[in-house]
């Protein structure tokens, strides 16, 4: 799911204009991905170079972290898209907004990740706490959020952390700020799930050298077949061409941004410069 910083090749459902927020059925493909804000095993993006070699890309960056915001017009000069991270189903102890989730989450930490707290309410002021990230991010002229575990909930979270919430709850609390974001001019990215987000404008899936296709393939193949930004994010791999084609050819379609954690390389390998 993290260790903030990424990159990955994309297609887009808007176009690429540096500052026009309009949503758009302009429909562009193969784009290059370059991601600042998360990896599995290596190195992510260095800012100072998505800065040299970014152009016409899809950009993911985590815009709380220091040294970000102030690049985000350059970016944009380069007719870069530009994406900001959040987490939605977490709350980070290290955020600077931690004290203002706090009341709204599990107070058990999340195992897997050190420092991470479920969400476990979402009808009685979480909403808005997270409204003021994407508040942030529009003043900062961000073109799209990336929702982050969203896909927390279910019925083992639940009784492992014991979060008081429904999946009803849980669907609503996603969908209400994807409406925001939509609100301040900006699109929203799903991650490994679009089950109940119909209104999302793209979806990231993370794939791995022993897990491949996990996840629902008839929403994937929904937001392919309406042509929306696509992106498989495969981590830990010795043949990324091979995954990749794999991957085109299980689902028939060219239309597939992918990003490859490569271990020779050792980073991210890029496809569709």
């Amino acid at each position: 799911m993290k260790n903030i910083f990424l990159s990955i090749g994309v297609i887009f459902y808007v176009g690429c204009g540096g500052t026009d927020k309009q949503h758009s059925s302009e429909f562009n493909i193969f784009f290059p991905i370059y991601n600042q804000a998360y990896q599995e095993h290596f190195e992510p993006d260095r800012m100072e170079d998505i800065l040299a070699q970014a152009e016409d890309a899809y950009v993911l960056v985590d815009p709380f972290e220091s040294g970000v915001v102030e690049h985000i017009l350059t970016l944009h000069t380069k007719n870069n898209q530009v994406a900001g991270y959040i987490s939605v189903g977490t709350g980070e102890d290290w955020r600077e907004d931690f004290d203002a989730l706090q009341p709204y989450l599990a107070t058990q930490a999340w195992d897997a990740w050190a420092g991470e707290y479920y969400v476990s309410e979402t009808v009685t002021g979480i909403v808005e706490v997270m409204e003021r990230r994407i508040d942030q991010m529009a003043q900062w002229e961000m073109d799209w959020v990336e929702f982050d575990n969203m896909d927390w909930f279910d019925a083992q979270t639940k009784a492992t952390y014991d979060l008081h919430l429904s999946q009803e709850e849980a669907t609503d609390y996603i969908n209400t700020l994807c409406d925001y974001t939509h609100a301040q001019g900006m699109k929203c990215m799903a991650k490994n799930t679009v089950e109940g987000f119909g209104q999302f404008d793209g979806v990231l899936y993370e794939s791995y050298s022993q897990k491949l296709n996990w996840w629902d393939e008839t929403g994937m193949r929904q937001f392919l077949d309406a042509g929306k930004l696509v992106i498989i994010n495969h981590y830990n791999e010795s043949d990324c061409d091979g995954v990749y084609a794999w991957y085109q050819d299980h689902y028939d379609t060219h239309s597939i941004s992918f990003i490859c954690e490569d271990i020779n390389l050792q980073a991210y390998r890029h496809y569709n410069q």
